[in-house]
């Protein structure tokens, strides 16, 4: 079983975060890079491009039209000359493989939703 991180937040802390039903409707290797994938993610309103460390555990095309929980409000990140502007959530056990927190019965209807 995994260890917690310690700590505990408040539910004001949490309410902080902004996270949201995303659609990937794009995902490519980042090129230079052993573990990104470039996702465009659709949020309804708008699409957002988010780097994820994926690469050594999905093929990019596998991961084309699942509907993901995005923290929206992340501060935008540079990596490989990229701008990441979200973040996905998954799990990080120690199996290795990561798990993707995806949104089971969802359709275009839900794109940008709140998490609640």
């Amino acid at each position: 079983m995994a260890q917690s991180s310690g700590g505990t937040v408040s539910r004001d802390y949490f309410a902080k975060l902004d996270l949201r039903v995303g659609k990937v409707v794009e995902a490519q290797r980042v090129e230079g890079s052993r573990k990104l994938i470039k996702l465009v993610v659709d949020l309804g309103s708008e699409r957002r491009q988010i780097l994820a460390g994926l690469a050594e555990h999905y093929k990019p095309e596998e991961l084309v039209g699942m509907f993901i929980v995005v923290v929206a409000n992340m501060e935008p990140r540079t990596m490989f000359g990229l701008t990441s502007q979200g973040m996905l959530l998954a799990t990080c056990g120690e199996r290795g493989k990561p798990l993707l927190l995806t949104v089971q019965g969802a359709d275009d209807s839900r794109l940008g939703e709140r998490v609640c």
